[in-house]
Parts: structure tokens; C-alpha cells; sequence
């Protein structure tokens, strides 16, 4: 899971089943994942062949899709339920996920959904803030939860989050499947991302920044395996990024589902390009604190503590590192030193790494982790 910004000091994968025909259907037509064959070996990708509709066509809408017409869908609106403190909250909705906050301890604040022996503890993921802790929990349906505050713990806020059974809001997705060169993914319009959460107060809440790409960082959304719905659950991500934790937009640059599905993350412009502006570089996003300018985060949708991602999950990874990595010139495998251009602040790491490289987080699980130097070598040749 992300943190906020540095301050200014091959062939057609299987789908998962999804809670609505209407979206298997999206899915199936945009989600697949194509082969990496499409990618000259060892060539430099220019911009305006990094990304592109399958037509190839060149020009800009206003879905990110590069030359493509687009066509209405429908997906749920996201709705949610703030409460503030300890106690039982209560919703009148069921509830996908509820997002937590609290000042204190990282492992601070507890939550017990009905059917709960006991609260769990929340904190230990990935996801950490300044002063506190913050959690995404599968709320499992539930109208009603209680959270607890131990000792030490203040300043407890949660939200309620359902992005399943909302009334419908029209979507204008690209009508041919957009891609990476050979990497083919859902931009933000095709898994119902809502740009108004991006705004607040009439402005845009964070203000798109791009430097020059350094690095690649790994993550896992410490959310449930066997997700039936991934798209919803990054829209729930979305929100509790966004809104819950105010920065404004999703934290990742992509996300990877279990299929292989690949989900374009943080906004970066209308010009058609995932993650990236017109001249290249990398807009900043929200993933790994004090590090986040030119560094490009990639999310796989679960927990990969136990488990490590599937075939598809991890073959796309590779894919999309290899791609990233040859548009810039980039050796998966070396040894660097990143230096913020912000504020001038270094850390040695490998090109491709794990969340855990950079902060004190569990992130991207340990048998994730463990594979990191497979997907190096395989995203190199």
C-alpha cells in the first residue's frame, strides 16, 4: 500500500468472475494481457509509441486512450459511510472495504465485523503514515463494525466504502483495448474511475508533478487473494486513497490482478500515455514516502505474505517492467542510487525493487519479495 508524496524540504488470460455480466464483458474485451513479442528487442520506445489503442492511430481523447473512440458503460458509484472514534458504526449499505486512520502507534486501532471471534489489529501492511497508522479491510459486506482505540491510539476515523451496489454512472471507455506496446491494460475510464475525486474544494487536490524515471518499485494492496472483482476493489483503493487518506488520486502508476489484468493507476494527463507525460517522464504518485518523484510504483492486487502471485500475475509484472525499463534505458538488475530531485535526499537500491527497500513495511509480502530477483532476470532478457 502507498504512502504520500515527498513534501517540498500471451494471448488472452481467463478473467475472474465479477459481480455483473456488464463487467465481465469490459473485461474480457480490455483487460487481456497480449505478449511481449510486440516490443523491439533492446530498442528505445518514444513517447508516442509507448502507449497506443490497438488500431495503432495516433491523437489524443479525453478517456487517456490514444486515437480511439470511445463508448458509454456503466459502473456502480462508489458509496461510502464516515464515522469518527471508537465504537460501532453502522451503515445502510453493505459495505466492501472499510478504510481506518488513527494517530498513535502504527499497530494501533482495532476493528471486529459480526461473525468476528475477536478485533483485529490493524497496521503491519504496507501502508504507513506520519505519526499513526492507516488499513484497507475487506469489510466483507457488512452494514455494521466495531473499531477499538488501546492506549495511546487517537484521532480513530473510518469509512465505510461500497463499490459493488451504487446507483449507475456512465463511463466513456476507449472502444479498442489500449496498451503498453505488448502489455494491454485497463486505462482509468475502463475499471470506473471517478475524476471528480480527484478535486477538492474546485481544485484539483494534488497537482500532476513529472521528473525523469529512476527507479521501479514493487508493491502488493494487502487486500484479499481470489479477489472476484478486482476492478472494484481498485476503485475501493481509489477512494481510500483519494478521499480517505486526502492525496488526491490512487497511489500506484498500474496494477496487476490475479488474471494478469493490467490497471492503469495514478492520472498523468490526456495525452494517452499510462504514468508518463508527452517528453517521458514519470508523474509523481503516492506509494513510497520521501521517494516518490521518479520513482514508478506497480501494485499486485493481494497479500502475497503466504502465497506468491499467480503465473499470470507475475508474468505480467515481468512484461511491464521490461517495457518500462526499455523506454527509459533501464537495467532491471543494477544497482543505483536514487537521488529525489525535490530534495536531493539518496538511497541505494536495485532499479527494480521491493517496497520494503525503502521504508520499514512488510510490503510487497515476503514471498513476493523473494521472487523480486527472478522477475529482474526475466524482465532483462
Amino acid at each position: 500500500m502507498p504512502q504520500p508524496p515527498t513534501p517540498p524540504t500471451p494471448s488472452t488470460l481467463p478473467v475472474p468472475p465479477t459481480s455483473s455480466h456488464r463487467r465481465t464483458r469490459s473485461l474480457s474485451r480490455r483487460g487481456v494481457i497480449a505478449g511481449a513479442t510486440a516490443v523491439a528487442g533492446g530498442a528505445a520506445l518514444t513517447p508516442v509509441v509507448f502507449a497506443a489503442t490497438d488500431s495503432g492511430a495516433a491523437g489524443t481523447t479525453d478517456s487517456g486512450n490514444a486515437g480511439s473512440a470511445t463508448e458509454p458503460e456503466t459502473f456502480p458509484a462508489t458509496r461510502t459511510a464516515a464515522a469518527t472514534g471508537p465504537g460501532t458504526a453502522t451503515t445502510s449499505f453493505a459495505a466492501t472495504y472499510v478504510g481506518v486512520r488513527w494517530s498513535g502507534a502504527a499497530a494501533g486501532a482495532g476493528i471486529r465485523f459480526p461473525g468476528d471471534a475477536a478485533f483485529r489489529t490493524l497496521g503491519g501492511g504496507c501502508a504507513t503514515v506520519d505519526g499513526g497508522g492507516t488499513a484497507l479491510v475487506a469489510a466483507g459486506n457488512a452494514k455494521t463494525y466495531d473499531v477499538e482505540a488501546p492506549d495511546g491510539t487517537t484521532q480513530v476515523r473510518s469509512l465505510a466504502i461500497d463499490t459493488l451496489r451504487g446507483p449507475d454512472r456512465s463511463v466513456e471507455v476507449p472502444s479498442e483495448p489500449t496498451r503498453v506496446r505488448g502489455v494491454r491494460y485497463l486505462s482509468r475510464p475502463a475499471w470506473g474511475a471517478d475524476e471528480s475525486k480527484r478535486y477538492k474544494d474546485g481544485q484539483v487536490n494534488s497537482p500532476e508533478k513529472y521528473y525523469a524515471l529512476q527507479s521501479i518499485t514493487v508493491h502488493h494492496t494487502d487486500t484479499p487473494n481470489d479477489d472476484p472483482d478486482p476492478a472494484a476493489t481498485v476503485r475501493a483503493i481509489y477512494e481510500y486513497h483519494a478521499v480517505t487518506l486526502d492525496w488526491g488520486d490512487i497511489g500506484y502508476h498500474f496494477l496487476i490482478d490475479e488474471a494478469g489484468n493490467v490497471y492503469e493507476g495514478r492520472y498523468s494527463g490526456d495525452d494517452g500515455i499510462p504514468a508518463f507525460d508527452a517528453a517521458g517522464d514519470v508523474v509523481t504518485a503516492f506509494h513510497t514516502a520521501g521517494f516518490n518523484s521518479g520513482n514508478l510504483g506497480i501494485a499486485l492486487i493481494g497479500t502475497l505474505v503466504d502465497q506468491g502471485p499467480t503465473d499470470a500475475a507475475k508474468a505480467s509484472l515481468t512484461r511491464l517492467i521490461k517495457v518500462i525499463a526499455r523506454f527509459k534505458g533501464l537495467d532491471p538488475q543494477a544497482r543505483i542510487t536514487y537521488t529525489n530531485p525535490v530534495n536531493g535526499v539518496t538511497k541505494d537500491v536495485t532499479t527494480v525493487s521491493g517496497h520494503r527497500d525503502w521504508l520499514q513495511t512488510d510490503c510487497p509480502g515476503q514471498t513476493m519479495y523473494d521472487l523480486l530477483d527472478e522477475v529482474r532476470t526475466a524482465a532483462s532478457r
